[in-house]
């Protein structure tokens, strides 16, 4: 019988299920809504969901996990989890009970980076750098095939860096620091930026639609986001020089974002050429479910 893995993207909205064969083709995919603030409630969903799949397929699979955070190396617990409630929890343990066989976690931008480095737009690239600008913004890196996690499970973490160059306010993040690449690069921080500028509450996609149209204070706010994604990706290429990077999440679809950013990165690059390719990923909003299931080689 083929090989069975299931991939678990747990969001902080939502929680999806996808069952991939051997070769990667997709089998099963199913989605509920995440039981916010509730940690067995959000233990029983993910349960529900694997049962769903191996009743509806017939066999019993392999269980990856993405996660918006880390296991701690020292207590196993969860950490760094923009899901609050689920810091803390000892989330792989509580599931290998409840499931009764072994799972795998990952970081959820590892997942996602994972998915494009193996079969999605990265294929082929030794070194990935996975970026995902939603309502928070993570990173992850996959090199020779492989998810760096680093000897403090936090690789990639680069939404948590303070932004580089100068900005007129440092504002809060939810870390407890202040100035992350996150405050400025996620979905929530354009329309935050573009309320401050000009004292218009629109969305991502409605700036990008306005801009299109010739509004000039959309312009501008999009112009300032290209150029601060520039300056945040610079300091990566500087220091991993992935052959990809590949953006998922709900800002990979400003189609402008991959012919302006590279313009703007390449003078603080320390290279006389800059090879990176910059990609929009090949799965979208699937990636994170399907490096869950590759989690299991």
């Amino acid at each position: 019988m083929a090989e069975l893995r299931l991939g678990i993207d747990l969001g902080g909205t939502k929680i999806e299920i996808a069952a991939l064969a051997a070769d990667g083709s997709q089998l099963l995919r199913r989605r509920i809504a995440t039981p916010r603030g509730d940690y067995p409630g959000t233990l029983a969903a993910i349960a529900s969901l694997v049962q769903l799949a191996e009743n509806e397929l017939g066999r019993r699979g392999s269980v990856g996990i993405g996660i918006p955070g880390a296991e701690s190396r020292v207590s196993g617990l969860v950490k760094n989890a923009n899901s609050t409630w689920l810091i803390g929890r000892p989330l792989k343990h509580d599931l290998q009970e409840l499931l009764q066989r072994e799972v795998r976690l990952a970081n959820d931008a590892n997942c996602f980076a994972l998915s494009e480095a193996s079969d999605g737009a990265a294929a082929g690239c030794d070194v990935v750098f996975g970026v995902i600008l939603g309502t928070g913004v993570g990173g992850g890196i996959v090199a020779h095939g492989k998810v760096l996690a680093g000897a403090n499970a936090i690789a990639g973490e680069w939404g948590h860096n303070r932004l580089p160059g100068d900005e007129a306010e440092w504002p809060p993040c939810y870390c407890g620091r202040n100035g992350c690449v996150e405050t400025f690069l996620s979905g929530p921080a354009m329309c935050r930026d573009h309320l401050l500028s000009c004292g218009e509450n629109l969305h991502p996609a409605e700036i990008a639609a306005q801009a299109a149209a010739g509004n000039a204070a959309c312009e501008a706010t999009l112009r300032r986001y290209e150029a601060r994604l520039a300056r945040a990706l610079a300091v990566v290429i500087n220091i991993l020089d992935p052959g990809a990077i590949v953006l998922g999440g709900g800002l990979s679809n400003l189609d402008r974002l991959y012919a302006n950013v590279p313009k703007l990165w390449s003078p603080q690059i320390f290279s006389d050429n800059v090879a990176t390719r910059f990609l929009k990923s090949r799965h979208g909003d699937a990636s994170g479910v399907r490096g869950a299931a590759w989690l299991w080689e």
